[in-house]
């Protein structure tokens, strides 16, 4: 089984001194995932978490919203043409009566490291419908999520601080899920950011704790539509991310009220959408 850093010798250059020596990498290694034994996906990505990884993305697909709709997922043996197991295949069984999805070559995905579900035949067909609304605005008993800009400003240096394996390698996106009270509750590293949030979120599922409403999802890099799109799928209301949003990504936030926070860095940050839950000073709102 792949690990989720390699060794490598490298040539260094400091200052005109030129010496070899070993090289700290993360992994990268594709992962098929297989669903009720038909290929579904094929994805980039640092083994580890895998069974995690492969239930969020089918939370992200529609296919899965309880650990009760999931059987079991295995690594599948014999995958290569000599009988050996690569670990990096894994096959994701249904549990009985959950309505498999039509499985054809347009709805096949190939996602990469860097542009996660860029296959799609198009983008209605990423815009798949969330089995939980998002768009509180409280009642009675329970009052909509509201954020201090100051407990959101802390939690960039809590997830670096919590980046084990970028420590020794550099090179891992991470996804860090918090308590609206600003409380981590998990983290996940991958070279993939999107992977990073399928294992977050892919451990709520077998845990039983979809949906993940009253939640902050930080992300370390950019947000992209596919990572507001997870975030909708598991009933996340707010995701962060240090970096710039896109243009769909904000779309996809007002159209289903998620808090679209970027450029969340020190004391500063843009609020992109759903805006409701930031606790916004009254002279900040009005400039």
């Amino acid at each position: 089984m792949g690990r989720v850093t390699e060794r490598r010798r490298v040539i260094r250059i400091r200052d005109g001194a030129v010496s070899t020596r070993p090289d700290t990498l993360v992994a990268e290694e594709p992962l098929e995932i297989r669903l009720n034994g038909k290929p579904l996906a094929i994805t980039m990505r640092t083994p580890g978490d895998d069974f995690a990884l492969a239930a969020g993305f089918l939370v992200s697909e529609g296919v899965l919203g309880s650990a009760a709709e999931l059987q079991n997922i295995v690594y599948c043996a014999g995958a290569t043409q000599d009988g050996s197991n690569t670990y990096n295949v894994v096959d994701v069984k249904l549990a009985p009566g959950v309505p498999v999805p039509d499985i054809t070559l347009e709805r096949n995905v190939y996602t990469t490291s860097s542009c996660g579900l860029c296959g799609k035949a198009s983008l209605d067909a990423v815009r798949t419908t969330a089995r939980w609304a998002i768009d509180d605005t409280g009642d009675g008993d329970t009052p909509p999520v509201r954020l201090e800009p100051e407990l959101l400003a802390s939690l960039p240096d809590r997830l670096r601080a919590a980046q084990r394996v970028f420590d020794r390698t550099g090179g891992l996106h991470a996804a860090a899920l918090f308590t609206e009270d600003g409380e981590l509750l998990d983290i996940r590293e991958d070279v993939g950011r999107h992977n990073a949030v399928d294992k977050l979120v892919g451990r709520a599922l077998q845990n039983g704790g979809l949906p993940l409403s009253r939640t902050i999802l930080l992300v370390s890099g950019r947000a992209s539509f596919e990572l507001a799109q997870k975030a909708v799928m598991a009933g996340i209301p707010v995701l962060a991310a240090v970096s710039a949003p896109s243009s769909l990504a904000v779309d996809l936030a007002a159209e289903t009220g998620l808090t679209l926070v970027g450029f969340l860095r020190g004391a500063s940050m843009n609020v992109y959408a759903g805006e409701h839950r930031i606790a916004l000073r009254a002279a900040a709102a009005q400039g």
